[in-house]
């Protein structure tokens, strides 16, 4: 493990990434939260289900 070369990769990175637009930022988090409302709902979806379901199957 080269300490010196994962630095400098390190700071290689930091000198390339960029502050995001506010336009680029809130398509990221919009996106972001569907797909967490999205997992959400399947799970409830599945609770819901699975509470019908009598125990020890059918």
């Amino acid at each position: 493990m080269d300490v010196k070369y994962d630095l400098t990769s390190y700071v290689r990175v930091l000198k390339l990434a960029s502050t995001p637009s506010w336009d680029e930022f809130s398509q990221i988090a919009l996106i972001a939260g569907v797909g967490i409302f999205l997992v959400g709902l399947l799970g409830f979806l599945i609770f819901a289900v699975m509470s019908f379901v009598p125990p020890g199957g059918v």
